[in-house]
């Protein structure tokens, strides 16, 4: 490993851990709020490095390959982003004394452990490790969703919490299952628990062990992703914490089960003796589509909108990667890309909006395009991306995962379809009450950046359009690495 890749890996993990401790103990609240947006923009140029500086071999607890690269660069952008949007969303909370100072010190220094559980869970070549990574950003969420204190903000929190280890349980239980079908091949000690290891032996492991060791990790780490019928703690955690929590959910963390599930997707599909995991992944990934897109017609309340939105979209993910094929994994990888980018802009407007509104409830928000245009048209661009029409990114990556699933099986397709259209439908519905109309509620102005959310609009517009040739190549690269 060279001195320059040791030291950018290690500050993707020092940085957000060294800026929590810091965070934890300086008051006042511009300070803590710059310093959390210069340690994003810090971890995020060094998860940048790693494009140029050599690739380091990997160890015993460090990895750094095509695929968690994907993840890292995504996680710490929007990392950075969501840090500018936090900045301005949390001053509002302070001056009306949702959040105290001692809580913003807390909510701070929370942040950046996030971060770090989240970075770590991506550079970890360990299976237990990534186990331990994973828990650390669920738990710092958890306390983070529950900042607010209220009886429905920590009724949020314990639900996320139960839930949560229940999926945590379930994964820790697949671990070690995959860990003793290791032990016989590997021997024992660290080695059955190195995934480059693992990979390398993987045809020789108990295949049985290995299948029950995948339904377990499928149900922990999938509660993680909230897929339908696992999703129970995801809307109320969207909509009782802090706005750029819900950013953060639904750009991030539910990204983090996803690579774990894939890590040991491609390790099942090693063994020959084992049963395809794609099946599996494909079935709950379309139920979760087509439940999310009904329960959509249901809701009130914006942010809980938008979360079953985001349980439909991982539906669609986990359906594409369950497919796999070359197309299809290169679907799946665009499209999380692409809903990372516009879910977190969607909720970048929709915080400031519950804000100047003082509510989410969707019956009380009119006419927004009217008394705050830039929110008014920042969410439709984001709405209308999210629902997948042309030309964002999302209609690209939409259109090569049903036009690959026609290819091989159309009834699936139909299905599908029928869950897109049925998304589609609600979320017009709903955007053109809160968009249009009769202006409702309050007009005061906002003091609000729209730099995260246009950046990340902009990108989504210029991936529709075009994508460059390097991207395209090291996408099919990673999907042909999925199988």
């Amino acid at each position: 490993m060279s001195v320059a890749s040791f030291d950018s890996i290690a500050a993707v993990l020092l940085i957000p851990i060294g800026s929590a401790a810091l965070l934890a103990v300086l008051p006042g609240y511009r300070l803590t709020a710059r310093l959390n947006v210069v340690a994003s923009l810090a971890t995020f140029l060094a998860a940048l490095s790693l494009f140029v500086v050599d690739r380091p071999e990997p160890g015993p607890y460090v990895l750094v390959d095509d695929l968690n690269i994907v993840f890292i660069v995504l996680n710490t952008f929007v990392g950075f982003t969501t840090s500018i949007f936090s900045a301005s969303y949390i001053a509002h909370e302070l001056e009306t004394g949702r959040l105290t100072p001692v809580y913003l010190r807390f909510y701070h220094a929370m942040y950046q452990t996030m971060m770090f559980g989240m970075n770590l869970a991506f550079v970890s070549n360990n299976i237990g490790l990534m186990w331990v990574a994973v828990e650390i950003a669920t738990l710092t969420t958890v306390l983070m969703v529950g900042i607010y204190r209220t009886h429905a903000a920590l009724e949020a929190a314990w639900k996320y919490f139960i839930l949560g280890s229940v999926g945590i349980a379930f994964a820790l239980f697949g671990t070690i299952l995959v860990y003793m079908a290791a032990r016989p091949i590997v021997g024992e000690g660290q080695d059955g628990m190195v995934w480059t290891i693992l990979i390398q032996h993987a045809a020789n492991f108990d295949p049985a062990l290995l299948n029950v060791a995948f339904i377990f990790l499928f149900l922990g780490y999938g509660t993680k992703v909230g897929l339908a019928p696992l999703h129970a703690w995801l809307p109320d955690a969207h909509a009782e914490g802090p706005t750029p929590i819900s950013a953060v959910l639904s750009g991030l963390l539910l990204n983090v089960a996803l690579y774990a599930l894939l890590r040991f997707k491609i390790l099942l599909a090693a063994n020959p003796a084992a049963i395809a995991p794609g099946p599996l992944m494909a079935t709950i990934g379309l139920i979760s589509v087509i439940f999310a897109a009904f329960m959509l017609y249901r809701r009130r309340d914006i942010k809980r909108l938008f979360a079953y939105s985001s349980i439909e979209h991982m539906g669609i993910i986990v359906f594409a990667f369950g497919m796999g094929g070359p197309l299809a994994n290169f679907a799946g990888l665009l499209h999380m890309v692409m809903h990372s980018l516009t879910k977190s802009a969607i909720f970048y407007a929709v915080g400031h909006i519950s804000q100047i509104k003082g509510t989410q409830r969707i019956s009380r928000i009119r006419g927004l395009t009217v008394t705050h245009p830039a929110l008014g048209w920042g969410l439709i661009v984001g709405v209308v991306a999210i629902a997948g029409l042309p030309p964002l990114g999302i209609f690209m990556s939409e259109f090569l995962v049903v036009s690959s699933t026609f290819a091989r099986a159309p009834l699936l397709a139909i299905a599908l379809v029928f869950g897109l259209l049925l998304a589609f439908g609600a979320l017009t519905l709903r955007l053109t009450s809160i968009a249009f109309g009769e202006p409702r509620g309050s007009t005061a102005s906002a003091q609000a950046s729209y730099v995260p959310m246009f950046a990340h609009l902009s990108l989504v517009l210029i991936a529709g359009i075009y994508l460059p040739a390097p991207f395209v190549a090291w996408f099919q690269h990673v999907a042909r690495l999925l199988g």
